[in-house]
């Protein structure tokens, strides 16, 4: 006998995981896009360094960009373990609403909560590692700040976006 209000429920019970990975997931990609455009920033300012010369400060940005690299490692390993927690926890919602009518889908469903829940728990172990990370990259950053300042007196290089189109 079908019984819509238990199908239904079935279906949004583990909707509270989806709404979960989904803003994990976006807490990550703008932790990435801030990561990416921190990599791109060091590696021109880098390359200004080394065209004129300044070894030191260059050396400082290699520095820095190693350890946003590692961050961005981080993050790229968390994306995915995610991402697997999301489609297990939507294919769990569909498989319990299967088992009002077929029985060996809910223990499916339960196997795949449980791997997507795991899979989810490693994606946040990731992110806590990265956000470990920044705050040592952070601190590492201090270390550094004495090569911007050096060369006081001089124009300020404008950063790439900062320049005049010519």
């Amino acid at each position: 006998m079908l019984d819509i209000g238990r199908l239904f429920q079935a279906f949004v019970a583990p909707a509270i995981f989806v709404s979960a990975a989904v803003l994990l997931l976006l807490s990550l990609n703008v932790r990435l896009l801030g990561i990416v455009a921190r990599l791109r920033d060091f590696q021109h300012r880098r390359h200004h360094a080394i065209r004129d010369g300044h070894v030191q400060e260059a050396e400082g940005f290699s520095a820095q960009i190693q350890s946003i690299d590692a961050r961005a490692e981080l993050i790229r390993k968390s994306m995915p373990l995610v991402l697997v927690g999301l489609a297990g926890t939507i294919v769990c919602c569909l498989l319990l609403g299967l088992a009002l009518y077929w029985e060996l889908a809910r223990a499916v469903a339960v196997l795949i909560f449980v791997v997507s829940i795991v899979s989810m728990l490693a994606g946040t172990g990731y992110y806590t590692a990265e956000i470990t990370v920044a705050l040592s990259s952070l601190r590492d950053e201090a270390k550094y700040c004495h090569l911007l300042d050096s060369r006081e007196g001089e124009e300020p290089r404008p950063h790439d976006w900062q320049r005049s189109e010519g």
